[in-house]
């Protein structure tokens, strides 16, 4: 069949049809051009993106069209297999074998389970070109609906066994999601382009790619940002310790193979600091020492001379694709495998590899654990293993160990610099951490939620009471909010208490929680009412002293006022801005009889007396 110039480039612009689809199937006018794939790790290209173009002309015609036309016209096992040889030999020409990196092509699930597609068509694509299986990378779209998930798993499962690497593109935006992620079991998720666009300044966004990367990394799955086209968006991706990335601001696709080496942003150390932050208890992640790993393949002998050139090495972790498999303590393995029972453990154990010896209980901690999680885990081990290090890893990567005396130093500094740094009457964080703590929230982007906790009229019953029973009131509240805001057993690093001074406090909790945290705040303080004023006060419902005139008159029984920020409805730059915020809105529930809770937010469950909602981002002239 053929189709003259000029119509063809008239078909180009206007539709595809299935008489231009055969064109260009009969005459092979489709090409390969590679988009690079660079590594986090050092800015390396870690493989090529085959991505199909129309040969001498074109440039910026949406191939996806084409694909659309081929599925309708049952023509997309032919375009598939097509653009996969071509991807193959142009691949090989362009010398991919001498830059020692990966092919990504991209294969229909629809083509994987057609009548007409041939069998081991692709490995002898692979073996003509002169490509290894194992450095090819098979990109399976989730934007197509899935008929019959039985039989892709097996096609799946045969490429897997025949040594390709598998990959899921357009992760998120598809029909499959979770269970196409449970039943591909991928080597690679690739984040669309969706997610990754402008996810600095959309929060939602932010937290969903942090979300899937997490559990990618947690299932052993490298994960690729790709669409990546502003300097903004490469440095967070970056901070969720997302392994690959790709996009146009990187490098755009181009006829070649590419060279170029990216400058990736330097890697932050975790979020959580034991002397820096207060958000959350220490984690282990700040303390642990990268210490450089075996693999479970290496001989018993390598892991005997590292532990005789360096006495201090108390233990090696051993690990495979960054995943941990198990940890040699130092004594336990030179007297079982070394010297043995009888004497002959160094004969013995000569030609051994580690994985034949690896002992099956180690601790292995997530980097964000708090250390006295951690050692409640290592008060659970048994008596031999107490003192063994543990190993460290984030998202499911190894990144370290930690050995028993440095997690004690850790502790020991961290009570001390709580000691300098916490009000003395109630011993929670004062303002210097208050302040540390917000900064870093900020930095992070992550969205939460500020409580501005005040005692009404405190200055008069502290006169009334005397300064003895006003301090007791102090640290009693002081404690209802902390076992409100942190339950004993609950670890969650987005939830602190601070005492700003005097009667004042400040609660720091996730969005949409805090409402509810001050509710239950304000039901405890009713229940401590009759303690903090005897029981005829209590019933009366006030007491009489001196105001701040000078003047008798009656007030009240303690209560609340409490004003709530939260950075999910308006962007705040700095602690400044978030002070004079709280304050506002604090200032406008004190307008209130009684306890009350105001917020920025449009809606907010008010306390047992209705207070007014401050909308918008600033309070009112008036405050």
């Amino acid at each position: 069949m053929f189709i003259e110039p000029v119509m063809f480039e008239k078909n180009l612009q206007t539709r595809v049809t299935r008489e231009l689809l055969l064109h260009l199937l009969d005459t092979n006018s489709l090409s390969s051009w590679f988009q690079p794939i660079f590594s986090r790790q050092n800015g390396e290209i870690y493989g090529y993106e085959a991505l199909t173009r129309i040969r001498d002309g074109a440039p910026h015609f949406d191939i996806s069209k084409l694909f659309s036309k081929a599925q309708t016209e049952g023509m997309i096992a032919s375009l598939d297999m097509q653009c996969r040889e071509n991807a193959f030999c142009r691949a090989s020409e362009l010398g991919l074998l001498q830059k020692n990196a990966y092919l990504f092509v991209n294969i229909c699930p629809d083509t994987l389970i057609h009548p007409d597609h041939r069998g081991g068509i692709t490995d002898r694509l692979a073996e003509d070109c002169g490509i290894p299986k194992e450095r090819i990378v098979l990109e399976v779209t989730e934007q197509e609906a899935i008929k019959n998930y039985a039989l892709f798993q097996q096609s799946i499962e045969h490429y897997r066994k025949r040594g390709y690497k598998i990959a899921i593109d357009d992760f998120g935006v598809g029909y499959g999601g979770l269970k196409m992620l449970s039943i591909v079991q991928p080597d690679y998720v690739k984040i669309d382009r969706h997610f990754i666009d402008e996810l600095d300044r959309y929060h939602f966004k932010y937290n969903l790619v942090d979300a899937m990367a997490t559990v990618c990394h947690k299932l052993g799955i490298m994960v690729i940002a790709e669409g990546i086209e502003r300097q903004e968006e490469l440095e967070i991706v970056t901070r969720f310790g997302i392994d690959l990335f790709q996009g146009y601001y990187l490098e755009r696709p181009g006829p070649g193979l590419s060279d170029r080496c990216v400058e990736i942003p330097g890697k932050r150390n975790d979020v959580y600091d034991c002397v820096d932050s207060l958000v959350s208890p220490c984690v282990i992640g700040s303390i642990c020492k990268f210490v450089e790993p075996l693999s479970p393949v290496d001989s018993v002998m390598a892991a005997f001379k590292r532990f005789h050139s360096n006495i201090n090495l108390q233990g090696i972790p051993v690990v495979a694709e960054e995943r941990v498999m198990g940890m040699l303590p130092r004594m336990r393995f030179l007297e079982q495998h070394m010297i043995g029972p009888h004497g002959f453990g160094y004969a013995l154990s000569q030609h051994r590899l580690l994985k034949d010896v690896l002992e099956p209980e180690y601790l292995l901690v997530e980097a964000t654990t708090p250390v006295e999680e951690v050692v409640r885990l290592i008060q659970g081990r048994r008596g031999v293993a107490l003192y063994d290090d543990l190993c460290v890893s984030r998202n499911g990567k190894y990144q370290g160990s930690v050995a028993i005396h440095d997690l004690l130093d850790a502790i020991t500094q961290k009570s001390i610099q709580l000691a300098r740094g916490a009000s003395p009457l109630t011993g929670l964080p004062g303002n210097e951490f208050i302040q540390r703590t917000v900064v870093s929230l900020i930095e992070q982007r992550v969205t939460f939620d500020v409580c501005y906790v005040d005692i009404d009229d405190f200055k008069p019953y502290n006169d009334y009471y005397g300064f003895e029973k006003g301090d007791k009131v102090i640290k009693e509240i002081a404690k209802l909010i902390t076992d409100v805001v942190l339950p004993a057993g609950q670890v969650d690093p987005f939830r602190f208490v601070g005492h700003i001074g005097g009667d004042d406090f400040i609660v720091i909790s996730r969005p949409h929680l805090s409402a509810q945290l001050c509710q239950q705040i304000i039901d405890g303080l009713q229940r401590l009412l009759p303690e903090f004023h005897g029981e005829q006060e209590f019933v009366n419902g006030c007491y009489s002293a001196t105001d701040r005139q000078g003047q008798l008159r009656s007030f009240s029984l303690l209560s609340l006022s409490i004003g709530i920020v939260s950075t999910e409805d308006c962007t705040v730059s700095s602690y400044g801005e978030l002070a004079f915020l709280a304050t506002g809105v604090k200032r406008a529930a004190k307008k209130e009889k009684g306890s009350a809770i105001v917020s920025n937010r449009r809606s907010v469950a008010q306390s047992k007396l209705p207070g007014e909602t401050v909308d918008g981002c600033q309070p009112s002239a008036e405050l």
